[in-house]
């Protein structure tokens, strides 16, 4: 990675962005992740570096937006349900060009426009201020409701958590969106298996069981049930994101239906110390671990 792109400043997006690009995006995003939660001394890990892949192919190859007007009414919608993982957004906002990437410093702090949940009057960018867990969903339902009502074009997109869609809120936003035949919402359900509770399973297992909380269940069945289109996606491989982004949107004008992409994640992928496991759920990296993040990945030294 070169010193310009490690370096504080924003991204521009390539007219067709190639898969090495959005790989280097993502490596760039998951360095913000880990450094700035370090440098504020609280945040989550492993839920926004899950998802990092799937927000970066949004944002630079995909969504109808222009950072130099966040409030343009034909913008495509984004909603980050999992609000809790708001930092992975702050790190493809900043990157993207909707305020300086120094300001990612600022991250949790008093004054801030960059707080520890996206907040829609803070923050350019931000659609819908969420945090609350189940109720993004919702919010986007609406959203899509009134773009049809209006007859405006915009897509409404929003990702969810694996372990949020055990609220019954979610459900009903899942029968609403199918009765509306709303057809510009897509959901992105990111399936990264862990969560920082479980169900009581074994009591001498601190914290219960952390896994998969839809392992018994079959997710694309019951959202076919509601009348939905399922698509599947690996959710650190880009051909595969992509594909299910370009499917989503022909389903836009093809389709009465939501649809909604199963993408299968890893929770903390992308560096060796937080990948696969609950406890960098949240977490502060050490001196040590940062300079291990920095050489997994590829991040030249800066002046931050």
């Amino acid at each position: 990675m070169s010193k310009d792109a490690a370096a504080d400043v924003s991204v521009a997006l390539p007219h067709s962005p190639d898969l090495e690009e959005l790989a280097r995006l993502s490596q760039l995003v998951r360095w913000h992740i880990v450094n700035t939660v370090a440098q504020s001394k609280a945040g989550h890990i492993g839920g926004p570096m899950s998802m990092t892949d799937l927000l970066v192919a949004l944002y630079f190859a995909e969504l109808r937006i222009d950072p130099a007007n966040p409030l343009d009414p034909a913008r495509d919608r984004f909603v980050l349900s999992k609000g809790h993982s708001a930092i992975g957004l702050y790190g493809v906002l900043a990157l993207r060009g909707y305020f300086p990437v120094d300001e990612l410093a600022t991250f949790d702090r008093g004054n801030s426009r960059l707080q520890g949940h996206p907040d829609m009057k803070l923050t350019p960018g931000i659609d819908v201020s969420t945090g609350s867990l189940g109720q993004g969903l919702s919010a986007a339902v609406g959203i899509a409701l009134a773009a049809r009502k209006q007859q405006s074009d915009h897509r409404t997109w929003v990702v969810l958590g694996d372990g949020e869609l055990q609220e019954g809120m979610v459900w009903e936003a899942v029968n609403s969106a199918s009765r509306y035949e709303l057809s510009n919402l897509i959901a992105i359900v990111d399936l990264n298996g862990l969560q920082q509770f479980g169900w009581p399973a074994d009591a001498s297992r601190d914290r219960f069981d952390r896994s998969d909380p839809w392992a018994h269940v079959n997710l694309r069945g019951v959202f076919e049930g509601f009348g939905w289109n399922v698509l599947d996606a690996d959710g650190h491989d880009f051909s595969s994101i992509l594909e299910a982004y370009s499917a989503a949107s022909d389903n836009v004008v093809r389709t009465s239906r939501p649809t909604v992409i199963l993408a299968r994640t890893v929770k903390g992928h992308g560096l060796s110390f937080t990948q696969g496991t609950y406890k960098w759920h949240n977490g502060v990296a050490t001196d040590e671990q940062l300079q291990i993040a920095r050489n997994e990945l590829q991040i030249e030294e800066t002046n931050r």
